[in-house]
């Protein structure tokens, strides 16, 4: 895998725009080659990440080493998610998206919060290791490989074959992934096309002002939050970005940073960032670490008080600040999460809800910035604690 794949998804992800463009039926018919691809790349993520950490908490074989990565790794999420609420706030106050527009929409169709705060803390534990393979369920899955691998480091020797097992499966899966990623520039081409054939172009324009202000706000947290972390923790840049520009193009083209864990996994041993780093912070980042998500949804916040004819006080934007530093933690774990939690949000600061509809029709176009921008994110984390931790990362 290298540059001509690279290549071939970008060349097909234009294709598929200008195709659905086109030919928007013909486009609309596209999606099977897209849900094919996504079914197989999806495939891989399970064992691929049970296998992962078992193998890396097992040779790591200490669990303090584990607790100082995972300390490292949460404070830096906390930190990151913070400066990506603070600006999707500010960028919605300074570029004013909502400014203008006529509120209009369904509230009976805006996803709904049902979720109680018991299940979502019982929600990391797994009844049957078994189900959460099944489902794809990440983290159950990291906590089960957690305890697994921390069980083979404790009885040592005894253990090894299970290791070697887990290690031989993880090497497998990486083979696997090569594999399906060649198939990748037709299923993305077909995405695409489906995308744009079922949505259109006229819904763009029409909230062309929210779509420049989503994108434009993720580009400059990229550039004055995102890399300043990768400077500040001495990350190599050329070879960070020429191995991770594979796994964003497949989030950002799919909307879906599952979709791109397994590649991300790869590169970052690629860069020389052990397995037992990687296995852990990668997969409690995509639940953790959603700092694309959070602009987004800080930035949304404030667009529907100016389409209502509101004017948020600071009082209010700091409250809409703490309201979702609590609740955006874990949305990785909500179907929909982004829109669920805005949604609730706007509910406890007395917004309409009408704001939320309007965003459904160009949710698609915007999702996938702020999950290319997840998935940056996440590479981002697992980087720079490694090189916290002294790891020397590969330049070459």
């Amino acid at each position: 895998m290298g540059r001509p794949v690279t290549t071939a998804i970008l060349i097909a992800v234009a294709a598929g725009a200008v195709f659905g463009a086109v030919a928007p039926e013909w486009g609309a018919n596209l999606a099977i080659f897209g849900d094919i691809f996504l079914r197989l790349i999806q495939s891989v993520v399970a064992p691929l990440m049970f296998s992962s950490l078992v193998v890396g908490v097992a040779r790591a074989g200490s669990g303090k080493t584990m607790g100082r990565v995972g300390g490292k790794a949460l404070l830096l999420f906390q930190v990151t998610a913070t400066l990506s609420l603070v600006f999707g706030i500010a960028g919605a106050v300074l570029l004013r998206p909502g400014a203008g527009i006529t509120l209009a929409g369904d509230a009976a169709a805006i996803p709904q919060n049902t979720t109680k705060i018991h299940d979502i803390l019982l929600s990391p534990f797994p009844s049957s290791i078994v189900d959460s393979l099944a489902r794809g369920d990440i983290l159950q899955i990291v906590v089960f490989a957690l305890l697994f691998g921390f069980a083979c480091a404790s009885i040592g020797e005894r253990a090894e074959p299970a290791v070697r097992f887990c290690e031989s499966v993880s090497d497998v899966m990486f083979r696997y992934t090569d594999y399906v990623m060649y198939a990748a520039p037709i299923g993305i081409f077909g995405a695409m096309a489906a995308a744009i054939g079922t949505k259109g172009l006229g819904v763009l324009l029409s909230l062309g002002k929210l779509v420049f202000a989503v994108y434009g706000t993720l580009l400059l947290f990229t550039l004055i939050v995102l890399g300043p972390v990768l400077w500040y923790a001495r990350v190599p840049l050329r070879r960070f970005f020429s191995l991770i520009r594979e796994p964003v193009v497949i989030a950002f083209t799919t909307t879906s940073s599952n979709v791109g864990l397994p590649m991300a996994l790869e590169k970052m041993n690629l860069l020389g960032v052990p397995r037992h780093i990687c296995a852990l912070v990668l997969p409690f980042s995509m639940s953790f670490n959603t700092t694309g998500s959070n602009l987004f949804i800080a930035l949304a916040g404030v667009f529907c008080a100016q389409a209502a004819g509101i004017e948020m006080t600071l009082n209010q934007l700091g409250v809409l600040l703490l309201t979702l530093l609590l609740t955006t933690k874990g949305i990785g774990a909500v179907p929909r999460g982004s829109l669920v939690i805005l949604a609730g949000a706007l509910t406890q600061l007395g917004i309409p809800l009408e704001g939320v509809a309007m965003i459904l029709g160009v949710d698609q176009l915007m999702d996938m910035a702020r999950t290319g921008v997840n998935m940056l994110g996440h590479c981002v984390a697992t980087a720079a604690v490694a090189r916290w931790e002294g790891v020397h990362l590969e330049k070459a």
